[in-house]
């Protein structure tokens, strides 16, 4: 049972007047105590304290002084002088591709590679973090090349050396080129074959460069051999470093079914160092009732879980701006034949690309029948649109509000659908660290008008919708997402690139307060999760999760919020990390 709320000097006092009456010498030992700390608590009726007291992995108090926290220290209580530092609800991270993340942390990243030098001190420190005989994939080099008028271009001799027990099939970031080591051309049968797409030196032999689509490319993908179990579950302990560092105690993941058996497993080993709260693909929704799961639900035990459980599930209207496939009204700017597309939820579903929403509304219908929410990924003006006008109809079906319902990115808005978000109660999840990567081409593909509802997190705010910040880490092939939660709280305050540019910032009408962006990763993204009563504020009978950062995010200048770093992860009440 939860523990009612408490103001923390009352219920300091009442548990030592307990403890006299019954002969005590003083209140019960806490596991944890934080002392002299700056606490941002995220509850209106106590916005402000000093010290936490922790037992277990529940808040037994927040007191405005320290002496009351001191009188819950004992011989095994662990006690953190904070010194000052800033502490947080700990922050949540409401949009991540984790599986992805793993990958992308122990795969090449080639993004910035544009020489010889480059290229081999990433694939060698790749080859350091694996066991023989592991492919070497992915890499995207070119991505800061796009434009140039003679791109760079690598060769199997570049790297033969540093790979010789690994077989290397790297891409290009439009994956119309490939790199093939000589290992991996000698699993392919093409190290001594001519064949279509098989780029030959003037030695008369393979450079190593693959041409997509051909037949060489073909017999190379299918050389390819998955990645072990061993080296799968190494990118989750590497994902989870990465997060418990930047203060994250909870993510919300897109899942695929071989990651959540992996999040079992870790947890299990006791490695799993934050909340997570699932999000599967809506077309599984038949499945997972058939196999008696609904929301809150562990994905290995089936009991109710506040570390690792189904969420929402997961479904897609249109596709992203990068790509030109966000959905809109009007034709892009750039290529006015097209106006995006609808993307389908598996290969063989090609309805939504015809704009038939039917589907995907019979999908929602069978997740709610299973006890899931939808969350669904709108980009473009249309596809937000449209969205809410399914919303709004499975409003009228259900005779009350979409508790829950969430449109992701909600990247680009009309004027007149702002207000529809909030007599429906749907939630906007959106990413700041967009705004930093698509300022650079954004008014290019949409041109300006449009781009005054992209991103526009004080148009929805004013509007009375519910904002929850989510990363998108790991991001793009052409352009990585940033997880640090101060990257994205600087790009919603500021609109500015990290170099701070414009001066001014991109559409600054936009602009939100650090407190509205804190509530965006602590309060509201609780509640978006069903779990605002638990987590999210500290508060008496909380759990406890803290992130604890070096500097008050408060009053710190906005273009200092870049400096500021998380100093300490506290998740379930143990410490997951400590900045020393």
């Amino acid at each position: 049972m939860r523990t009612r709320f408490i103001r923390p000097a009352a219920f300091c006092a009442g548990l030592l007047i307990a403890f006299f009456l019954s002969g005590c010498s003083g209140p019960e030992p806490a596991s944890l105590v934080l002392l002299n700390g700056t606490v941002y608590t995220v509850d209106s009726a106590l916005p402000e304290a000093r010290a936490i007291v922790v037992t277990g992995n529940t808040i037994t108090s927040v007191c405005k002084t320290d002496s009351w926290a001191k009188r819950f220290i004992g011989d095994k209580t662990k006690v953190i002088d904070l010194e000052g530092k800033f502490v947080l609800p700990g922050l949540i991270d409401a949009h991540v591709h984790f599986d992805a993340a793993g990958a992308f942390l122990m795969d090449p990243d080639l993004a910035a590679v544009s020489d010889e030098f480059g290229l081999r001190a990433e694939v060698e420190r790749v080859v350091n973090l694996l066991d023989d005989g592991e492919w070497i994939t992915e890499g995207g080099w070119g991505a800061d090349e796009e434009k140039a008028d003679k791109p760079w271009r690598p060769d199997r001799g570049m790297i033969d050396d540093l790979t010789p027990n690994h077989p290397c099939f790297l891409n290009r970031f439009d994956a119309r080129e490939w790199l093939a080591n000589t290992v991996a051309l000698r699993a392919a049968g093409l190290e001594k074959k001519r064949m279509a797409g098989l780029e030959m030196g003037r030695d008369g032999k393979p450079t190593g460069i693959v041409l997509r689509p051909s037949p060489a490319y073909n017999a190379l993908a299918k050389a390819v051999a998955p990645k072990s179990a061993t080296r799968l579950m190494d990118e989750s302990r590497a994902a989870l470093k990465v997060l418990r560092e930047a203060g994250i105690t909870e993510i919300h993941d897109v899942s695929t079914p071989e990651q959540e058996r992996r999040f079992a497993e870790l947890e299990k080993g006791g490695e799993l160092t934050c909340r997570v709260w699932l999000r599967p693909d809506l077309s599984r929704g038949a499945e997972l009732m058939a196999a008696g799961f609904t929301m809150g639900l562990h994905p290995a035990t089936k009991q109710k879980s506040y570390r690792l459980r189904y969420g929402a599930l997961m479904g897609y209207v249109d596709g992203d701006m990068g790509t030109h496939g966000a959905l809109f009204f009007e034709p892009y700017a750039d290529r006015p034949d097209e106006s995006g597309h609808w993307r389908p939820h598996t290969a063989d579903d090609p309805e939504l690309r015809t704009g038939n929403m039917d589907k995907l509304a019979a999908l929602i219908h069978t997740g709610l029948q299973a006890g899931f929410v939808p969350n669904v990924q709108a980009v473009g003006d249309r596809a937000v649109a449209e969205t809410l006008d399914l919303f709004e109809g499975l409003k009228k079906e259900r005779g009350k509000d979409l508790q829950g319902f969430r449109i992701i990115h909600a990247q680009v808005i009309r004027p007149q659908d702002f207000k529809r978000f909030k007599p429906l109660g749907v939630i906007a999840e959106v990413n700041p660290y967009h705004i930093v990567d698509d300022m650079r081409w954004m008014e290019e593909r949409i041109g300006r008008e449009r781009c005054h509802g992209a991103d526009a997190f004080q148009s929805l705010l004013s509007a009375g919708v519910r904002l929850v910040f989510g990363s998108d880490w790991p991001g793009t092939s052409a352009s990585p997402y940033h997880v640090r939660p101060q990257d994205l709280i600087y790009a919603a305050v500021t609109r500015k690139t990290l170099q701070g540019t414009p001066p001014e910032g991109w559409f600054p009408d936009q602009r939100i307060t650090v407190k509205e962006a804190l509530k965006a990763y602590t309060i509201n993204a609780a509640a978006a999760a069903f779990e605002d009563d638990v987590r999210g504020s500290i508060k008496v009978g909380n759990l406890a999760d803290f992130t604890v950062f070096d500097g008050n995010l408060l009053q710190l200048k906005p273009d200092d919020l870049l400096k500021a770093e998380v100093t300490l992860t506290i998740v379930d009440g143990e410490v997951v990390f400590e900045r020393k």
